[in-house]
């Protein structure tokens, strides 16, 4: 029976702007790249963090993150590239959607790690800032397999089924045959849209208790990952398309329980540290690729400078110190020319004093 309505596929995952494919999957994930970045950036500078620290990290891990999610996904499928009928040429074809998102986190942690030691920032701290970046991006990436109609879930007669063309339904053993199974059915669980939604979700949770329980040392990053983890669960056990299976489960569910386990671990030995976030890591020097200039002098520094200078010179001995400069007044005031009665009076006193002297027998002095 057919739903009275449910979500229509995309006629078409790529566009041609001329000889260059434009590719909805590798869209998805740039935006939710760029949106990782954004709100990364501004919780970094909230932390005290430089401005622009985020987008050196992303040089290294972006690209560490596509390649461990690519290996993840092969590593996990290798029967579709490397066993018997496999094609080993179609592990690169990368646009065609399988990246596995524990690969992608553990290669990306790596390349920001190695990001933060030579930036000498905390990969902790950093850790923080990006977790709900991080499972944003996951909220959109998710979309670029309702553009190649993958991993989608049970067959589900309600009006938010997902309908999946003849030619993307389940087949048997790698192909081309289509599994009888699934041959007539149409409609299944938009598991995409289940994890799209529950990863924003888990980011308004995470900033919802990094607000209220101020989550450091990387606390928020755990937080992320065990609630991802839940959900990464039940949606996974919608799942039909082909997986391992261990004791009855699907090799991605054994991956949840085991990160789930970890994450509230480290969040319960974590939950006592109250001791402030280190952002910079104490005598790390960070590796810039542009030669150290010396920064002008601030106007504050200069006034200090000034006033130690003046200490410095009220400190010296009177006999050291030069003889006062003239005021600014006294410089500036005009020689005062000497005037005729001035004169004469001096020289009737010379005559007065040479008078004095000649009635006491003094010789008078030469020239008067």
């Amino acid at each position: 029976m057919e739903p009275l309505a449910y979500i229509p596929s995309p006629s078409q995952g790529v566009w041609h702007l001329g000889p260059i494919p434009i590719r909805a999957y590798a869209v998805m994930i740039i935006l939710g790249i760029v949106v990782a970045v954004w709100l990364g950036e501004r919780r970094w500078a909230a932390k005290g963090g430089t401005s622009g620290v985020i987008i050196d990290v992303a040089v290294w891990a972006v690209p560490f993150g596509l390649v461990g999610g690519r290996l993840y996904h092969v590593v996990t499928d290798y029967q579709r590239y490397f066993g018997e009928g496999g094609d080993t040429l179609r592990a690169l074809e990368i646009w065609k959607g399988g990246l596995g998102i524990w690969g992608a986190v553990a290669a990306g942690g790596l390349g920001a790690v190695i990001a933060c030691r030579r930036r000498g920032i905390s990969a902790l701290a950093l850790a923080d800032a990006v977790a709900p970046g991080i499972v944003l991006a996951q909220a959109i990436g998710r979309w670029g397999n309702y553009w190649n109609q993958e991993l989608y879930g049970r067959p589900l007669d309600a009006f938010w089924a997902v309908d999946i063309d003849e030619s993307h339904r389940p087949v048997l053993d790698g192909g081309p045959a289509l599994d009888p199974k699934y041959a007539d059915i149409a409609h299944y669980h938009p598991t995409f849209l289940y994890e799209s939604l529950w990863c924003v979700g888990v980011a308004i949770l995470i900033l919802w208790a990094d607000r209220r329980y101020k989550l450091t040392h990387g606390r928020a990053f755990a937080l992320y990952v065990a609630a991802y983890t839940v959900g990464r669960a039940w949606i996974e056990a919608l799942r039909i398309d082909d997986a391992h299976e261990i004791l009855g489960l699907r090799l991605n569910d054994w991956t949840s329980f085991l990160l789930f386990v970890a994450a509230v671990a480290y969040m319960y030995q974590a939950r006592g540290r109250t001791d402030p976030e280190i952002v910079v890591v104490p005598g790390a020097e960070p590796v810039s690729d542009t030669p150290a200039t010396a920064e002008p002098e601030s106007e504050s520094e200069t006034e200090a400078r000034a006033k130690d200078d003046a200490a410095d010179a009220a400190e010296e001995p009177a006999d050291e110190q030069d003889d006062p400069a003239p005021t600014d007044a006294e410089a500036d005031e005009p020689e005062k020319p000497e005037r005729p009665e001035d004169a004469d009076q001096a020289e009737d006193a010379e005559e007065a004093e040479d008078a004095v002297e000649l009635e006491k027998g003094e010789p008078v002095k030469d020239g008067k």
